[in-house]
C-alpha cells in the first residue's frame, strides 16, 4: 500500500494578527498582574491556546457573574454586544478588550449606519460569538442570514435604507453568493466599501484553492468551534479532495493516508504552529521523505495592543504613549 511520500504546505497558514494580539493581550495581563486573570468566552476557538494560557493563569467564563469584584477581564477576540460592555463597566471589572480590529471595525460601521437609519441584514453562523457580539451592538434592526434561502424570509421594516454586513470568517464564495441574493432582492442595499471578510480568512480560503488540486488529501489544523477552519476543510472537500480537519495530532488515523501520495496541510487562523509541526512528524513517521512550502502571500500586519499592555522588551516596562511636547517617553 502506497505511503505518503510528500507534504505539500499552504502558505499562508496558521495565525493571524487579530488571534496573535489576542494571546498577547491576555498572556501580558498575566506578566503584569498576575493570575488569575478572568476571558469571557474562548479567547480564540483553539483547544491547545486555550489550555496553555488555562495553565499560565487565565479563567475562562461565559457569564460575567462569574467574575469576583475588582478582577481583571479580558473580552475574546471574537467581541461582544452593548449589553456585555456595559454589564462589565457597571461591575467595575479591570477591562482589556482582546475584540480583532477588524470585527470592531464592522462594529463601528453598524453603530454609524444606525445613527443614519439603517437597518442590516446580517450573513452569518446563528450563535457564533462573533455574530452575537455584532447583532448585539443594537437593540433591534439586524436581520441574521444564514444562507441564500434565508434571503427570501427576511422582512425588514424598510428597504429605502438597508445595509449588509458579514461574519469576518465566512467562506468568501458562500459570502458572495449570499450577498448576490440580497443584491437581487433589495437592489438598493448598501454594501461595505471593503468586504467584511478578513484578509486572513480570503488568504487562507485563496491557499487552499492552489493546494487542493495539487495533493490527494488535505489535513487542516484546527478545533471543531473555529469557524474559519471548518470553511477550510469545506472548501477543500468542495474542490474535490478528501479532507479532514483534526485538532491535534492525536486524531489523525493511519488509514486516511492509504494511497496517498501526496498530502497538503493547512491551519485555520486560530491554530497555533507548533501544532501544525506535530501533524508534519506524524506524517513523516508513516513515510512522507519531503515537505514543501507553497508559494503565498506573506502577511506582514501586526495590530497595537491595547494602552496598559504596552511593554518595552529590553527594559521591561510599560511604554508610555509619546505626546509632541516632551518628546520620546522617558526623556
Amino acid at each position: 500500500m502506497q505511503k505518503p511520500q510528500e507534504i505539500l504546505l499552504a502558505e499562508p497558514r496558521g495565525f493571524c494578527a487579530g488571534v496573535d494580539r489576542a494571546i498577547e493581550i491576555v498572556e501580558r495581563a498575566l506578566q503584569k498582574f498576575g493570575r488569575p486573570i478572568y476571558v469571557r468566552h474562548e479567547i480564540v476557538h483553539n483547544t491547545y491556546v486555550v489550555n496553555d494560557l488555562k495553565a499560565k493563569g487565565a479563567i475562562f467564563i461565559e457569564e460575567l457573574s462569574e467574575v469576583p469584584p475588582g478582577a481583571t477581564l479580558v473580552f475574546s477576540a471574537h467581541g461582544v454586544s452593548r449589553a456585555v460592555q456595559q454589564e462589565a463597566q457597571a461591575r467595575g471589572f479591570s477591562i482589556f478588550d482582546a475584540t480583532c480590529p477588524l470585527v470592531t471595525k464592522v462594529h463601528v460601521e453598524v453603530a454609524k449606519l444606525a445613527k443614519e437609519g439603517y437597518e442590516f441584514i446580517m450573513i452569518g453562523h446563528k450563535g457564533h460569538p462573533e455574530v452575537e457580539g455584532t447583532m448585539g451592538q443594537l437593540d433591534h434592526g439586524i436581520h441574521l442570514v444564514e444562507d441564500v434561502a434565508d434571503v427570501a424570509r427576511v422582512q425588514p421594516t424598510q428597504t429605502e435604507k438597508l445595509a449588509v454586513v458579514t461574519q469576518t470568517t465566512l467562506s468568501v464564495d458562500d459570502a458572495a453568493q449570499i450577498t448576490a441574493a440580497v443584491r437581487a432582492r433589495f437592489p438598493k442595499v448598501r454594501e461595505p466599501k471593503q468586504q467584511d471578510i478578513c484578509y486572513a480568512t480570503q488568504n487562507r480560503q485563496d491557499a487552499v484553492k492552489l493546494l487542493s488540486p495539487q495533493v490527494d488529501l488535505v489535513i487542516v489544523v484546527g478545533s471543531p468551534t473555529s469557524s474559519n477552519s471548518n470553511r477550510l476543510r469545506e472548501l477543500a472537500a468542495r474542490l474535490g479532495t478528501t479532507a479532514y480537519m483534526v485538532d491535534s495530532v492525536d486524531e489523525l488515523r493511519h488509514e486516511w493516508f492509504d494511497g496517498i501520495a501526496r498530502v497538503g496541510l493547512t491551519a485555520g487562523a486560530s491554530a497555533p504552529e507548533i501544532l501544525v509541526q506535530q501533524v508534519i512528524e506524524r506524517i513523516k513517521a508513516l513515510g512522507a521523505v519531503s515537505v514543501r512550502k507553497m508559494q503565498g502571500i506573506e502577511e506582514t500586519i501586526k495590530f497595537p495592543l491595547p494602552k496598559g499592555l504596552r511593554i518595552d522588551p529590553a527594559t521591561g516596562l510599560e511604554i508610555r504613549e509619546r505626546s509632541p511636547e516632551t518628546g520620546p517617553a522617558g526623556h
